[in-house]
């Protein structure tokens, strides 16, 4: 476990070969070691952060966010992606503003961004890795997991940096 901190905290340290390599091989390196949590990951730095309950609407109540220290869905992509170009790629902002600095793709590869919602209010974002499938950070009360990407029926697209 301490190996896989230390990948994550420093980004030189990430995986030798391109950075979609290193995009999947650092989100499966975070699968099931970090909570979700709203608003988790926006912090000045990109990683793992309290949230908070500004906005909070999940299942779970009261809002466990701000003891909670962990990743949104838009915190996960914003840390992989620092890690995998060795710089902020996403900035602090939600997917809205994320997806931006991207572009639409037709053919997804792996390490490419899924995104859900509408063109200008997106809800969910996750690390596409082929086969349909996705690592992301999914609800209060998940861990970073793998879904298929039809576990949300509002698929806006695959998008690319």
């Amino acid at each position: 476990m301490l190996g896989v901190v230390a990948l994550l905290v420093i980004p030189s340290a990430a995986p030798q070969g391109d950075e979609r390599t290193r995009i999947v091989s650092t989100a499966y390196a975070i699968i099931g070691t970090l909570p979700y949590s709203w608003g988790g990951g926006h912090a000045p730095r990109p990683g793992p952060s309290r949230g908070t309950c500004a906005g909070y609407e999940g299942k779970i109540k009261p809002c466990p966010a701000k003891r909670t220290r962990g990743l949104d869905c838009s915190g996960l992509t914003r840390w992989v992606y620092h890690i995998a170009y060795g710089w902020d790629v996403l900035g602090p902002g939600n997917t809205d503003s994320h997806l931006k600095r991207l572009h639409r793709t037709t053919d997804p590869r792996p390490g490419d961004l899924v995104f859900f919602g509408k063109r200008k209010r997106t809800h969910h974002a996750g690390i596409y890795i082929g086969d349909g499938k996705m690592i992301n950070a999914y609800a209060t009360g998940t861990v970073i997991r793998v879904d298929e990407v039809d576990i949300l029926d509002d698929l806006l697209g695959y998008y690319r940096f």
